[in-house]
């Protein structure tokens, strides 16, 4: 599935993540970049529930940015699920 435009979902606050989509060049590849206040204990395990959503979405080609401060494991699945359907013009239910 190719994205539609650049979004974003999360804040910077304690307990969440910030991910920060864009589209990139069709067979470009997944760029995925983490940065976490706990990147040492969890940070692969980041980046399995990032490309787990994406592979639901069937995205290869996307340029992603996470930066986390600390969210559990479901505020990071519903984070990038947002900011995939905001990319896509597939968010319902909101204001933007």
């Amino acid at each position: 599935m190719n994205l539609l435009k650049s979004s974003q979902a999360g804040t910077l606050e304690s307990s969440d993540i910030m991910i920060l989509i864009e589209p990139v060049e069709e067979n470009s590849g997944r760029k995925i970049e983490v940065s976490s206040s706990v990147m040492l204990h969890y940070g692969d395990n980041i980046k399995q529930l990032i490309n787990k959503v994406l592979d639901s979405f069937d995205i290869k080609d996307i340029h992603l940015i996470a930066n986390d401060k600390g969210a559990l494991e479901p505020t990071i699945l519903a984070r990038c699920e947002t900011a995939i359907l905001r990319a896509l013009n597939q968010q319902k239910g909101t204001l933007l």
